[in-house]
């Protein structure tokens, strides 16, 4: 009796790829059955992955954060002449970011491409924590009213999972991407969102101060159920509008804000990257500034000390300032730069005693020194190496117009 024939090995016949990006986009079915034909197979992290590949996939990413971006920015104005709203437009804005993020981090799971194991977890992770936060949210309205604040628990956790996930981007772009100026632009979006996002609790004061001198001049922008919802629950137009001590928005612009361009400035690595990142932010949010307030939107101040500030990062790093010289300096030139804004009444209430001003820039000196010895410990070293667990696996044979890999 002849022996049992072994198992032939099928091939995975793939369709042509598009010729183009106005091609996919033209016919996006089409593009989505080669993608899932072509990506969609198992792998683990480190699966090796051509230059093409990931600068698609990183633009992805890149395209979810702006969703998500211009979907918080919407809303924080939003919740300042409206009652808050599940379905309101920026809210659905932003989940449509939050869906391709979702789609990105299951596709990098599934079949590993454009991750080291570390990113891919941090990428989960940050999903993850975001994901669980948004019932959390939900609830937190549910049971408490009025919460437009931006400094509740609940956001907060929505904060940090866009922090960690973003985190993950950047390392699996830095580590995979060919060095050169698309890596350095790049780099240099993720940080940006990156940024936007820790910066982002302190536009309630931004909208806030605004909104508040508009309601004591009796022309305010919020509608008026807003407000008497706001009186059934025992606050007042100052409790919601400022909700936070005068400390709170320079000491998290300094210590968060701050702290990440430093952290940016010495991983991207580029002479100008605080600046950049600052400038980009801060024209972003002048252009939203000027089609918020053009749909009859609530309009906030802008923290031009941020830029300010990076510049004298960017010198600083530069020059190999180290952070216990380098903090004080950048601290007091943060409370100069704020001292004029205030004085020509663009910028929120900030606490001037003393013991804030010392204790606030004491603190970042602290986090700049910690940062300055981090980045030399033999720790960073080893984490920064790739964990790839699929870098000696055979890639599954394809025909058709899949990109060699």
């Amino acid at each position: 009796m002849p022996s049992a024939a072994a198992p032939v090995a099928t091939v995975r016949t793939v369709p042509p790829a598009p010729g183009s990006l106005p091609a996919a986009l033209r016919h996006p079915f089409a593009t989505l059955r080669w993608l899932w034909l072509a990506y969609m197979t198992p792998g683990r992290p480190g699966r090796p992955t051509s230059q093409q590949e990931l600068r698609w996939i990183y633009t992805a990413w890149l395209g979810a954060f702006l969703l998500k971006m211009l979907g918080s920015s919407w809303d924080v104005s939003w919740h300042f002449r409206w009652l808050r709203d599940d379905l309101a437009p920026p809210h659905l804005l932003n989940s449509a970011g939050t869906a391709v993020v979702v789609a990105l981090v299951v596709f990098h799971s599934y079949s590993g491409y454009g991750v080291d194991r570390r990113a891919l977890r941090l990428m989960q992770w940050g999903i993850a924590a975001f994901l669980v936060a948004v019932p959390i949210d939900i609830l937190n309205h549910r049971i408490n009213g009025l919460d437009i604040t931006s400094w509740s628990p609940s956001h907060g956790l929505l904060y940090v999972g866009t922090a960690i996930m973003l985190a993950g981007a950047i390392r699996g772009w830095w580590l995979y991407a060919a060095p050169g100026r698309t890596r350095d632009l790049v780099s240099l979006g993720l940080w940006l969102f990156f940024v936007e996002n820790v910066v982002f609790p302190n536009q309630h004061q931004e909208y806030g101060v605004l909104s508040l001198q508009a309601y004591e001049a009796g022309r305010t922008t919020a509608e008026p159920q807003l407000l008497d919802f706001a009186a059934s629950q025992g606050q007042t137009p100052t409790m919601f509008m400022l909700p936070v001590p005068a400390w709170v928005h320079p000491g998290w612009m300094l210590c968060a804000g701050l702290l990440s361009l430093v952290v940016a400035r010495k991983l991207v690595g580029l002479r100008w990257t605080a600046t950049v990142i600052a400038a980009t932010y801060l024209a972003y949010r002048a252009v939203m500034w000027l089609g918020l307030v053009a749909l009859d939107f609530p309009p906030s101040v802008l923290p031009l000390v941020l830029v300010v500030a990076a510049v004298a990062i960017d010198l600083a790093v530069t020059a190999r300032v180290p952070g216990w010289l380098a903090g004080p300096v950048v601290a007091a030139v943060f409370y100069g730069a704020g001292a004029v804004q205030d004085a020509l009444g663009l910028l929120p209430p900030w606490d001037w005693t003393w013991w804030s001003v010392l204790l606030v820039g004491a603190t970042f000196t602290v986090l700049w020194t910690a940062v300055d010895v981090l980045t030399t410990s033999r720790w960073l070293a080893r984490w920064q190496a790739p964990v790839e667990p699929g870098r000696d696996v055979v890639p599954q044979p394809l025909t058709g117009g899949a990109p060699t890999r």
